[in-house]
């Protein structure tokens, strides 16, 4: 049975890698961005349906809602990233309030909202899966980013118990550097670039379709069992146990 997919943020980078492997398995997937030609070109190559909308903004949301699946199977709270590197450099408190505010609506609010609004369209057996970061374990230059980061992990946990007895999973993927996405909005220098691969024991940066093959696995039948946890795409930079 064709099951429905809703990516936020899947007009690039890991949405987009994540939205072309449901749709290549026959699924019906329905992307979700800001930007309107960047979305269109994407659904119009993946055979996808594309809903303009800042899924950090409650009205913009609750408007975008009739365009959205009637039934929901996996859920993918994509969007964000560090909205510091778009900001200039704070020089007051209200400057920081922003900033951190930022952060906030890109990181967890766009998810809780998102998650919220589409929970009675949630079907049982199905999937949430939200966007973590390694800089949520790591606490060094991630300030905000990071911050709200491991607050989504957090927040994750009390959803899998909201979820749970409906038969849906809920899961965080925590991604280290991952190469061809706008994250570092052309920013990154080749220096820091072969700092972050070398933290890695893989030695090689990550890619949008290794953090795409893990959220697949996450909602397939293999998975049932597997929720309430923060699994690490970050080729060891960030080792657990």
């Amino acid at each position: 049975m064709t099951r429905s997919i809703v990516v936020t943020g899947g007009g690039t980078g890991i949405g987009r890698a994540t939205a072309a492997r449901f749709a290549a398995a026959g699924e019906a997937v329905t992307i979700l961005g800001r930007r309107a030609d960047v979305l269109a070109e994407t659904a119009a190559q993946l055979g996808a349906t594309a809903v303009v909308c800042d899924v950090s903004d409650p009205e913009a949301l609750t408007a975008a809602l009739p365009q959205l699946p009637a039934q929901v199977d996996v859920l993918v709270n994509n969007a964000g990233g560090n909205t510091d590197l778009q900001r200039p450099a704070a020089g007051t408190l209200a400057d920081v309030a922003a900033a951190w505010r930022a952060n906030l609506d890109a990181n967890l609010l766009s998810a809780v909202l998102t998650t919220t609004l589409l929970a009675d369209r949630l079907q049982a057996g199905g999937t949430v899966v939200g966007i973590g970061s390694i800089a949520a374990d790591r606490g060094s230059g991630g300030g905000a980013y990071g911050a709200t980061k491991a607050g989504l992990a957090t927040w994750n946990i009390d959803l899998a118990g909201q979820l749970g007895p409906r038969g849906i999973t809920a899961n965080v993927v925590s991604c280290g550097y991952i190469a061809e996405t706008e994250f570092f909005a052309d920013r990154l220098t080749d220096e820091r670039r072969a700092t972050l691969v070398g933290q890695t024991k893989t030695g090689r940066a990550g890619t949008p379709d290794d953090v795409a093959a893990l959220i697949e696995y996450l909602a397939s039948p293999g998975a049932r069992h597997i929720t309430a946890q923060v699994i690490n795409v970050n080729g060891g930079a960030f080792p657990s146990r």
